[in-house]
């Protein structure tokens, strides 16, 4: 007989904010500046205050077979350079594991990639639900003026693998272009 008992939490569907309170994680520029491209803009951008990319609400939930992890993260607008705030992106560690992203607020680009060098990517605005499967690592881009806030679902046991992403880089990237925002080929990324 499992020790949980079933719980629920508000979202708060504008800000991303999970209540009760939650585990809170937030990324600064300086703590992911090496995940873009253009460093010296990264390091520029530094020079004033230390803005925040990007936050993570978790909900606690043993990380193990049979629970179901979820979150929502919010990546605020802006860029460094003409790369879009992103996350730093992650395989997961059980590798065999798949995820679900449901869009609440914004607009941004998922950026999946596998091992063996396949990529793909999904446009996300307000009500769409992205499905990561399997063996796929992901990556997800602001691409708008707004916050990006978005709810994530996974397996509890699936864990994450920032560190292959952290020494390989990913493949794809999303620059500012002329029309908008433009998915491009990272040259710089370490193929296997």
């Amino acid at each position: 007989m499992p020790d949980e008992n079933p719980f629920q939490t508000l979202i708060e569907l504008k800000t991303g904010v999970i209540s009760p309170p939650v585990d809170h994680v937030i990324r600064r520029l300086s703590d992911i500046k090496t995940i873009f491209r253009d460093r010296d803009a990264a390091e520029q951008a530094l020079t004033g205050e230390d803005p925040t990319v990007y936050e993570v609400y978790n909900v606690p939930v043993p990380e193990e077979t049979g629970q179901l992890q979820h979150c929502t993260s919010v990546i605020h607008p802006g860029a460094v350079g003409d790369e879009y705030h992103m996350t730093k992106g992650h395989y997961h560690a059980r590798r065999a594991t798949a995820e679900i992203y449901l869009c609440l607020r914004g607009e941004g680009i998922l950026l999946m990639e596998t091992e063996d060098g396949r990529t793909a990517h999904l446009r996300m605005s307000p009500g769409t639900m992205s499905y990561i499967p399997p063996f796929w690592a992901h990556r997800t881009v602001n691409t708008g003026n707004a916050p990006l806030v978005f709810v994530g679902v996974y397996p509890g046991n699936a864990g994450h693998d920032y560190g292959s992403v952290a020494r390989i880089g990913f493949r794809q990237r999303v620059i500012k272009g002329p029309d908008g925002p433009q998915v491009v080929a990272e040259e710089g990324a370490v193929r296997r």
